[in-house]
């Protein structure tokens, strides 16, 4: 497989979080998530028990559709009626004969069993993989004999199409959002703050250095260096916070082509976050990073699950982390800390290239709107939907259920999970339409509605078994290219 920097089908370039959706990392729920047990359920960061036939042909199959359709049209329009109906769901499957192989909507798993054709490649990943999960040689060697689909889908699952494990499945692969995020056309390759999410990054790296897809690219790939101190210090939650390098894509966003923003939660270090400005500003890829320390609460494991953008003066996020008057802002956690507390819960700190003292935001409204006048331009007045419609107890509960984690096809476009009615509501009495995934696609098929022109629609998809891991349609996605 060739390519140029001229390839349209290889353009790498994401500026903002809201402009029209080109390509993207996906990957479909794999049958390591049917092995996941409730006694490793912690130790593999998966939140739940999740019927896996289920959350892929009643939930997740419907987002492969939507980004197809809005996408890549020509792989499905006017084959929905067949898909649907093939038991086997051989569309969705890499590697299979009716496989929607899309250069749009691309499966990660595709990409790797790609790279492992190259026999160099697969044995120095299979020797990595086999390395960091200590297996035997002759399972080095077994691995060896496999097809290069079988062995991707062996790396990612932990087990062979026997049922047989060989080691631990990586069930959080479905966010792809977190493996790594595109900055301009840049990429930040991420530094996992648990181990059990190890073999994710490795796979990762061999993916973004050795695919086609990115060889123009190469030379902008940044991986952030350790912090060598940290083999010193305690393994304790300040060590961590401070001295480790860790980093994860839901706490990055590309907000505008100069504005960074970068959450310090419990899986972004601030260390990370520092050296992730220093690298960024050293390199001219932004000349603007917001860094946003939020409680490392489980409820809020990455920034995208308090806020995400709409369009470009609209943003759902989490009530009680927001400025909502005076009542409000008395209860506000930011306002239990003295501004020159450096271990206060939640702050707001803006670097300039070539300032020297940052600017402290004072909520998180204050810095969403800035964005959107500043950074975007926005002249219409700036929006706030938030989770639950603010009434209690649906906010935290909603959020729960990822209402703030929405991914935008487009302006005013995004994909969400139908159980939070309270937040559908609070769109709704914002002018926005919301429709099922399964009634928008039969629309699109019979030519009633057409993705581009859509305008403030909301999405929904099922999500009973898909809510339960606790991650929502933009934690399921890594943006390669919108449209700027």
């Amino acid at each position: 497989m060739q390519t140029s920097e001229t390839d349209h089908r290889y353009q790498v370039k994401v500026t903002s979080e809201t402009g029209r959706l080109k390509r993207l990392l996906i990957h479909s729920p794999d049958r390591g998530l049917g092995k996941v047990v409730p006694s490793k359920a912690q130790d593999w960061l998966f939140e739940d028990i999740v019927h896996l036939d289920t959350m892929r042909r009643d939930e997740y199959d419907y987002y492969i559709k939507l980004l197809l359709y809005f996408l890549d049209p020509g792989k499905i329009k006017g084959k929905l009626a067949e898909i649907d109906a093939d038991p086997r769901r051989s569309f969705f499957i890499p590697g299979s004969d009716n496989y929607y192989n899309s250069d749009c909507v691309v499966d990660f798993q595709k990409l790797l069993a790609e790279i492992l054709e190259e026999p160099g490649t697969r044995s120095k990943l299979t020797a990595a993989i086999c390395g960091i999960e200590k297996c035997a040689f002759a399972i080095q060697e077994e691995l060896h004999t496999c097809h290069p689909h079988e062995l991707a889908k062996i790396f990612i699952s932990g087990s062979r199409s026997d049922e047989r494990m060989l080691f631990a499945p990586l069930p959080n692969l479905i966010f792809m959002r977190d493996i790594g995020i595109v900055i301009n056309d840049y990429i930040l390759l991420n530094k996992p703050a648990k181990t059990a999410r190890t073999r994710e990054s490795i796979l990762a790296q061999y993916v973004f250095f050795y695919h086609p897809m990115f060889e123009h690219v190469r030379n902008n790939l940044i991986e952030i260096p350790d912090n060598e101190k940290h083999f010193l210090l305690p393994d304790d939650e300040k060590a961590s916070d401070y001295h480790r390098c860790t980093l994860e894509g839901g706490d990055i966003m590309t907000v505008a082509p100069n504005h960074l923003v970068i959450g310090c939660s419990e899986r972004t270090s601030i260390y990370a976050a520092q050296q992730v400005m220093k690298i960024l500003f050293e390199k001219n890829v932004v000349s603007k990073i917001t860094i946003i320390k939020i409680p490392k609460k489980r409820d809020y494991m990455h920034i995208d699950t308090i806020f995400t953008q709409v369009k470009k003066n609209v943003w759902v996020l989490l009530g009680s982390l927001a400025r909502l008057g005076d009542e409000a802002r008395k209860k506000d956690v930011l306002h239990f800390f003295a501004p020159a507390d450096a271990n206060k819960e939640f702050r707001i700190l803006q670097f300039e290239k070539g300032t020297e003292q940052p600017r402290e935001i004072e909520n998180l409204e204050d810095l969403l709107a800035d964005i959107s006048k500043t950074d975007l331009g926005s002249k219409e007045p700036v929006q706030f939907i938030y989770s639950g419609d603010n009434e209690f107890p649906y906010g935290e509960r909603e959020q729960w259920t990822d209402s703030c984690n929405l991914l935008a096809l487009q302006e005013g476009v995004v994909i969400g999970y139908d159980r939070n009615d309270k937040t559908l509501e609070a769109f709704r009495k914002k002018g926005f339409s919301v429709i099922s995934a399964k009634d928008i696609l039969q629309q699109f098929e019979s030519g009633k509605l057409v993705p581009e022109t859509l305008r403030d629609t909301f999405i929904t998809l099922p999500s009973a078994e898909l809510s339960r891991a606790r991650g929502g349609s933009h934690c399921m996605s890594m943006p390669v290219l919108r449209e700027f």
